[in-house]
């Protein structure tokens, strides 16, 4: 099995249905990303929105997306 990563994603709550989040970095370990909230969280842009933050686990080395996608319009 894969060692998993952790993504740090901010999504501002106006965007959350246009999908532009800003991938803030990817931590070894839960508690590093979590480290780079609290460093983040009083900058400029980051503070008007405090539950932006999103941390999400990958594996290293699998494939997402394996089945394909499909776009709808919206």
């Amino acid at each position: 099995m894969a060692a998993p990563v952790y993504l740090l994603w901010f999504v501002a709550k106006e965007d959350e249905e246009n999908d532009d989040g800003l991938l803030i970095g990817v931590y070894q370990s839960e508690s590093s990303a979590k480290a780079a909230i609290e460093r983040l969280r009083t900058k400029p842009g980051f503070a008007d929105y405090p539950e932006g933050f999103q941390i999400h686990t990958r594996d290293l080395d699998c494939d997402s997306w394996s089945e394909g996608f499909f776009k709808t319009d919206v």
